[in-house]
């Protein structure tokens, strides 16, 4: 009797929690005549000790994984809080390095070097951002998948328990059990009865507790989904507030060198520091290119070109800023020989390999900025200078086509664009010669 006394409690609880209606899942109604042989209970009951102890596991098994579902979603919240704080913390105090840039002014090379690399730190944190605003947009999708899956369980819970607390109601309220046990046909069927009332009332129990973490785990799930939307604008804030950092260095880089360039008294430093700056590239290529000769000479094979096309290597950017050969320089108003070709594209922007090569070259230098430069063999080399940065490294095969930088301006350079070169035994050549405009 205490079992039934409590069990007229719960049910009353959740009458009143759940506005007169309750979830339980719908289990058969036990008739109250006592038409049933005491055999017949015996054997009923029985079978349904079995079916009993599989429904008991198997809702068991339901609840603790939605426990488990609850806290891994109460572990992403907090990551994601976390990484919102993260986030904020990590960017880019613009003013601070700008101030440091100060005292580097008074050497140009000097300054661009150190702005480059401050540059570059920023366009790696959007690059980061970039790609962590992609996994959001796909873990927000997720999020909803689950809180609508979340929502469609619970309501049929929800269901299912209006039905079975109706029927409860239609079949006497709190005398329903009452009357199943009046009803026994002997003493044996009435502790029959009652031992299957009790497990009704543990089923019930356990069905309850599930319908509880479901409502939990519904609610879990909204956090969880605002919590990722707001990381999401947060990410996308910071990445736009890069962005603009990086702008304003670029163009605070380009007022820079313009100014000085400007400058009627440094002509001819500005002639000579022009010519210094070539040769300091022809330089660090031409070790490049002797280093490559030589390990084909200790390893007595070497690379073949097979005489291949060339791809474009800005795909989607055709504008072409400043052809190869001579030209007036924009700046130093003298003829001087422009050893590439100069594709305008966004900062950011795809750099490919335009052949299959061996990359003999990926690192910085105050003139070509960051710079790839790969081997075709057969004393063919293509160079790609100003990267805003590199995603190969010296040694590496690539492909045709293969992704091996990000259009910038970072050396000697007064805006975004990629400057192609190609070199064949030592000198530089047309690229003309292997590519063509899409």
């Amino acid at each position: 009797m205490v079992k039934l006394s409590r069990k007229s409690i719960l049910y009353s609880a959740l009458v009143l929690s759940l506005a007169g209606s309750v979830l339980f899942t719908s289990l058969p109604v036990y008739a109250t005549s006592n038409s049933s042989s005491s055999s017949e209970s015996t054997s009923s009951n029985e079978k349904s000790d079995e079916k009993t102890e599989e429904e008991k596991k198997a809702e068991e098994a339901k609840i603790s994984a939605i426990q488990s579902s609850i806290a891994n979603k109460e572990q992403q919240i907090k990551d994601a809080e976390d990484e919102k704080k993260k986030i904020n913390s990590g960017l880019t105090d613009i003013k601070a390095i700008k101030a440091k840039l100060v005292a580097a002014k008074a050497s140009l090379a000097q300054y661009v070097k150190e702005l480059d690399e401050n540059a570059t730190a920023i366009q790696e944190k959007i690059d980061s951002l970039t790609e962590e605003i992609k996994v959001k947009e796909e873990e927000i999708v997720q999020a909803e998948e689950d809180l609508n899956e979340a929502i469609e369980m619970r309501d049929e819970q929800y269901d299912s328990m209006k039905k079975r607390l109706q029927v409860m109601y239609e079949n006497g309220g709190d005398t329903y059990y009452i009357n199943i046990l009046t009803a026994s046909s002997s003493f044996g069927d009435f502790l029959n009865k009652m031992d299957y009332i009790n497990e009704i009332s543990e089923y019930d129990n356990k069905m309850f507790e599930e319908f509880a973490e479901n409502v939990e785990y519904v609610e879990v799930c909204k956090t969880s989904l605002e919590t990722e939307k707001d990381l999401l604008d947060t990410t996308r804030t910071a990445a736009e507030e890069e962005r603009k950092a990086l702008e304003e260095l670029i163009s605070e880089k380009e007022a820079e060198i313009a100014a000085y360039e400007a400058d009627i008294r440094n002509q001819q430093a500005l002639i000579d520091e022009y010519e210094a700056y070539i040769a300091e590239q022809n330089s660090i290529i031409a070790e490049l290119e002797k280093a490559v000769a030589l390990e084909k000479e200790n390893l007595q094979s070497a690379r073949s070109y097979d005489g291949g096309k060339f791809c474009w290597p800005a795909p989607s950017y055709t504008r072409i800023s400043d052809d190869y050969g001579w030209r007036l320089h924009p700046t130093l108003n003298v003829q001087k020989f422009h050893n590439g070709v100069d594709l305008a594209a966004p900062g950011g922007t795809n750099i490919l390999a335009a052949y299959d090569g061996k990359v003999v070259g990926a690192a910085y230098s105050s003139t070509m900025g960051n710079y790839v430069m790969i081997d075709h063999g057969d004393g063919l080399y293509t160079v790609y200078m100003h990267a805003s940065s590199l995603c190969v490294s010296a040694g590496q095969e690539v492909t045709k086509g293969q992704v091996i930088a990000k259009v910038g301006t970072t050396g000697r350079s007064t805006g975004n664009h990629l400057h192609f070169g190609v070199r064949l035994n030592g000198e530089y050549v047309s690229p003309w010669g292997y590519i063509s405009a899409p």
